[in-house]
């Protein structure tokens, strides 16, 4: 799965799922402050990334991503198609 697709995907779901502006949604974003998620939401999240592109997420795999170009390239690293 190449970035672009993996771009395609998230910000699909977070903009379906978590009802995220699209324009908020550019890759310098501060992935905290973009997407303005709380705890619950954030085990959602981790249930779609597992459910879309089958690994698991822990915790401790957010502490190095800062923005949301972070979050593609952390996915892209670990991305299988399901």
């Amino acid at each position: 799965m190449n970035k672009q697709e993996v771009v395609e995907v998230v910000n699909g779901f977070l903009i379906e799922e978590f009802e995220i502006d699209e324009e908020v949604l550019q890759p310098d974003a501060i992935l905290r402050e973009a997407l303005d998620l709380d705890s619950l939401d954030y085990v959602d999240l981790v249930v779609v990334i597992e459910d879309n592109f089958g690994f698991k997420v822990t915790g401790e795999d957010f502490i190095d991503i800062k923005t949301l170009d972070d979050f593609y390239n952390f996915i892209c690293s670990k991305a299988q198609p399901v």
